[in-house]
């Protein structure tokens, strides 16, 4: 089974009187590979503005969902299997090869007697993926995008955290549904993350050696291996509008963010949809319906954003953020992100487990012991790719149960609503007895009832403390501070409840084991345990750091 991963409306019925779509053309690239393609035009016989969605998933062949909405509003619809995908010839490289093969589409799109010239793109994931790739080629005749949760740095989004763990989970579940040999037998999820060592996962998963895995494995810390395959180091070449969805429980959901703010500052249209999902969001959230106001309708939306560059001659569209705020269960929207009323708020840990606006006084650390063969199991949270094996979203944590390996500090029972919007931090003075761990870190909202919902989870590999481009090993003992990424959310904690968090080393298969030995992680099929210490009090004031806003300011 291939994961797709389109925003997708209901089917409809093929209308008659459209004209039968043009199936399987093999459109040419400039080296001679041949990619291909599906196209649906609309009833009027003029040439029309086109919209292209470029997948590795395969490409559609009946006019339905989306397709079918596109259609009925004007335009041609292009879709198309990326190199070495499906139908299309060539072989499948990450990313590397989207540029040209977007740009060249484009330029063979222009060239059809039912286009008008004037191209749009659309497409989730991957398919959002191409749409950044296309627009750092500059073709004039691409005028507008509509990426869904696609990030724009292919370390921080597809394989290593911002704190520089390996995505294990997402990563080896992807190249095992998309790039196995046909007669290979993919084993079970459990099976595939427990492998060791990493290095040679991709056989267990495939059965063959993945090049693009093995590079992925050779460059752990941000080198120039991956400032080459990343848009964010491009950003200054994209010049068209983007209309961004993606999701508070979705891997890629800081990333988003971050592109639309980096867009912004550049003076460049963009706008922002971020809801109470995954990284699909038709899909309800287990242990939690936020219900069916809180799913923006996707196809009307890019309609409208399409419309306004590929069919209004003088296009006016300001910078727009908007974002469900879950707790609060309301839409809200402004012009930036973060909301420019938001404040960061620390709240302390203390040596009786609490979480409290003031520093203590008193030294202290508390301590455990973490064993990389009993690992933290995930759940919940932004996972990728399948809900079905690794489901996503605000999972309730009790069933993890109460475990020594995990540290927690949680506030008195809030006298207040808390409005808590933007990017988590857990900042830490810990030390450890190995020579390189992990430090892990979720926001939990704690219900009067009991409940223990995960909004956001974030980890530190502590050799990238001073950054992911220079790890440097600890000494034992050595006291040292970690500012753990703990992500994203827009959520209120509301009256009666309590802000939790909960501190280890290990959220296992979201992120790879770290082994504790600060020997190579790919290689390395030994475990050690470390003993790991969270201080806190006079000098060493470790806090967590969240963005409120103050009641009633959002809009």
């Amino acid at each position: 089974m291939t994961w797709r991963l389109l925003f997708l409306t209901p089917a409809l019925v093929f209308a008659q009187s459209e004209p039968a779509p043009l199936m399987h053309l093999k459109v040419p690239m400039r080296d001679g590979v041949r990619l291909c393609t599906n196209v649906f035009r609309p009833a009027s016989p003029a040439r029309a503005p086109v919209l292209l969605n470029r997948t590795p998933y395969g490409k559609a062949s009946e006019l339905a969902g989306g397709i079918r909405y596109f259609v009925d509003h004007g335009y041609a619809v292009v879709v198309q299997d990326v190199r070495g995908r499906y139908d299309s010839g060539g072989v499948f490289r990450t990313i590397v090869q989207e540029t040209p093969d977007g740009e060249d589409t484009i330029s063979w799109i222009v060239k059809q007697p039912w286009s008008n010239g004037q191209v749009g793109m659309y497409g989730s994931s991957y398919s959002g993926m191409t749409q950044w790739r296309a627009a750092i080629s500059g073709h004039p005749a691409l005028k507008v995008i509509a990426p869904g949760v696609s990030g724009w740095d292919e370390y921080l989004d597809r394989y290593y955290s911002p704190g520089g763990a390996f995505k294990l989970g997402h990563r080896l579940f992807w190249i095992a549904e998309n790039l196995h040999l046909p007669s290979h037998l993919v084993p079970d999820f459990q099976r595939l993350v427990e492998h060791v060592p990493l290095r040679t996962a991709d056989r267990l998963a495939t059965g063959r050696m993945v090049e693009d895995f093995q590079a992925v494995l050779d460059h752990p810390s941000y080198d120039d291996y991956w400032r080459s395959l990343s848009t964010r180091q491009l950003i200054d070449r994209i010049k068209v509008p983007a209309l961004i969805f993606t999701g508070w429980y979705d891997n890629y959901a800081e990333s988003d963010l971050a592109v639309f703010r980096s867009l912004r500052d550049r003076g460049r249209p963009a706008r922002i949809v971020i809801g109470p999902y995954g990284h699909n969001m038709s899909l309800t959230m287990p242990d939690e319906d936020f219900g069916p106001d809180s799913r923006p309708a996707v196809s009307q939306i890019q309609v409208a954003w399409f419309d306004m560059w590929l069919k209004n001659g003088s296009p006016t569209a300001r910078t727009l953020a908007r974002w469900y705020t879950t707790g609060a269960n309301v839409w809200r929207e402004e012009e930036s992100w973060p909301p420019e009323e938001m404040t960061p708020r620390a709240y302390y840990l203390d040596d009786v487990g609490k979480l409290s606006p003031v520093p203590s006084r008193k030294s202290h650390s508390d301590r455990f012991t973490y064993d990389p063969r009993h690992p933290v199991p995930t759940r919940g949270g932004s996972v990728c790719c399948n809900f079905k094996v690794f489901p996503w979203g605000p999972m309730d944590q009790r069933p993890l149960g109460d475990r020594a390996d995990v540290l927690v500090f949680q506030s008195a029972p809030l006298d207040n609503d808390l409005d808590v919007t933007g990017a988590v931090q857990a900042v830490l003075y810990v030390s450890t007895s190995a020579p390189d761990t992990d430090f892990t870190a979720k926001l939990v909202d704690l219900y009067p009832d009991g409940r223990r919902r995960l909004l956001c989870d974030g980890i530190l590999r502590l050799r990238y403390r001073e950054g992911l481009e220079h790890p440097k090993f600890v000494k034992a003992g050595e006291v040292v501070k970690a500012a753990i990424p703990v992500g994203v959310t827009s959520h209120v904690f509301l009256t009666g409840h309590r802000v939790r968090l909960e501190i280890s080393s290990s959220n296992f298969p979201r992120f790879d084991r770290n082994p504790n030995t600060g020997r190579p992680i790919a290689d390395e099929t030994h475990w050690r345990t470390a003993e790991q210490s969270v201080w806190h009090g006079t000098g060493r004031a470790s806090h967590l750091l969240l963005p409120v806003v103050p009641h009633g300011t959002a809009k």
